[in-house]
């Protein structure tokens, strides 16, 4: 599969301390970073008590899809993340532990597909998706197969959805340096459009904060 062959037509994402395209530009050309920290969207669309428990990385998944997708569309999300609800899975972890208990509630928001169910619940979405995760962190490899993905279904569109949340405190050894919260959704495409941009599916091996400043360059008229 060659590079032209997928295009992205719109894209929408949300990190802590960039709140605008310009900021979302300046970041792209590194002259602004991005922030670790329990901040999350507001997600003021949705009903209080819908939003009340849920977490960074629903929020920044519902925030993303929101600004990409209208209500009740019916295109095919593909959702990727490295470590999904980790604040919620550690949560129960230590429940479990001090407690000897579970409740079913705190379990049914923790599991992996948690993100993209809440966003579909909150639009409204009717196409269905997909929970992707990359074994080594290959984000190019999942990348890749919601490509595949959008050959195999008659459909000719696709959303590609990327998020991780904060990682917690308890965690914060394992990673040399912070990991900041980020979530971005891409509109796939099999047609290039005007003003759109031919993935890179096929340039190695990157990370996900890599992929999208290539691709904010790309949109950049700069």
């Amino acid at each position: 599969m060659n590079c032209g062959e997928i295009h992205i037509a719109r894209l929408s994402a949300w990190a802590p301390g960039i709140e605008n395209a310009g900021e979302w530009d300046e970041w792209a050309q590194g002259k602004r970073e991005m922030r670790c920290g329990p901040e999350s969207p507001e997600i003021a669309f949705t009903d209080s008590m819908f939003r009340r428990r849920l977490s960074q990385i629903a929020k920044m998944t519902i925030q993303v899809v929101h600004n990409l997708l209208p209500l009740g569309e019916d295109t095919k999300m593909i959702f990727l993340s490295f470590r999904g609800e980790l604040l919620k899975q550690f949560k129960i972890n230590k429940m479990q532990i001090e407690d000897g208990s579970l409740m079913p509630a705190v379990f049914s928001f923790s599991v992996f597909n948690a993100p993209p169910a809440l966003a579909s619940m909150a639009m409204g979405l009717k196409g269905g998706y997909t929970a992707l995760y990359p074994g080594n962190n290959a984000f190019a490899a999942g990348l890749a197969a919601a490509a595949a993905m959008l050959y195999k279904e008659t459909a000719e569109e696709l959303v590609f959805i990327y998020a991780d949340e904060e990682v917690p405190q308890e965690y914060a050894g394992f990673f040399s340096v912070c990991p900041p919260p980020l979530a971005f959704s891409l509109l796939l495409t099999r047609k290039p459009g005007i003003g759109s941009v031919p993935v890179p599916i096929n340039k190695g091996e990157t990370s996900p904060e890599d992929f999208l400043r290539s691709i904010l360059l790309s949109f950049s008229p700069g």
